[in-house]
């Protein structure tokens, strides 16, 4: 019997202390993997935040962009008209130029001053929550005409240099006749020429009319903190 008990005693002696650093380990395991998952969900809640932040920036991003498109359709009546496809105004003045010239005719000039004051005008009481710059493109083109060889590239160049000097006429035109749009901080213009190239050109028959102006507006709005 004293054997046994002995035998006993130094079996349970061996065991609990077996037992507890057992569930030592375990706790231990626990706990760092409690740790390394704690960690794991504050990075992902941060995650989320930022992420959450940047959508809700992006939402009163294309809110602004929505409510400064609608302003802009007071532009369409008689001198623009929005082509939703191209997502462009184009000018309605008739403007004609002849063959292979730039001089802007004299007949044109009072309708096309009206229009640059009333773009003008639009943009500079368009209101918004958030500071916008307005880039505005002048666009001037050209006609192709049947003797028009688009595989010559220098009467390629010549025809992108003619249209370019009908856009540069008409901001010169405007410039003298005090509307300058380089005096406004929030519009900044820029002219270009297409030559007999570009999108939305009139075909056939009707490609005479492409001697005009397309005018773009593209607002520019900074980067929106979320409150």
């Amino acid at each position: 019997m004293n054997d046994t008990t002995t035998n006993n005693r130094s079996s349970n002696d061996f065991f609990w202390p077996s037992y507890v650093d057992l569930m030592t380990s375990l706790f231990v395991v626990m706990l760092v993997l409690f740790v390394y998952s704690f960690k794991l969900f504050k990075d992902r809640e941060n995650d989320l935040k930022k992420a959450n932040g940047e959508l809700k920036a992006k939402a009163e991003e294309l809110e602004q962009i929505t409510k400064i498109r609608r302003s802009l359709q007071r532009l369409e009546g008689r001198y623009f008209k929005y082509d939703p496809g191209l997502e462009r105004h184009e000018l309605l003045v008739p403007v004609q130029f002849k063959a292979g010239r730039d001089e802007i005719q004299d007949a044109y000039k009072p309708a096309l001053l009206q229009a640059g004051q009333t773009l003008r005008s639009v943009l500079k009481t368009i209101r918004t929550e958030q500071p916008v710059r307005y880039l505005v493109i002048v666009e001037g083109m050209a006609a192709r005409y049947a003797g028009n060889d688009p595989r010559n590239r220098a009467e390629e160049q010549l025809t992108y240099q003619l249209s370019y000097r009908r856009a540069l006429n008409l901001l010169n035109f405007w410039k003298q006749n005090g509307l300058d749009f380089s005096q406004d901080s929030g519009i900044e213009l820029i002219i270009g020429g297409s030559g007999f190239f570009g999108t939305g050109r009139y075909r056939g028959a009707r490609e005479g009319q492409n001697k005009r102006f397309l005018i773009q507006v593209i607002p520019k709005i900074g980067r929106i903190t979320s409150r």
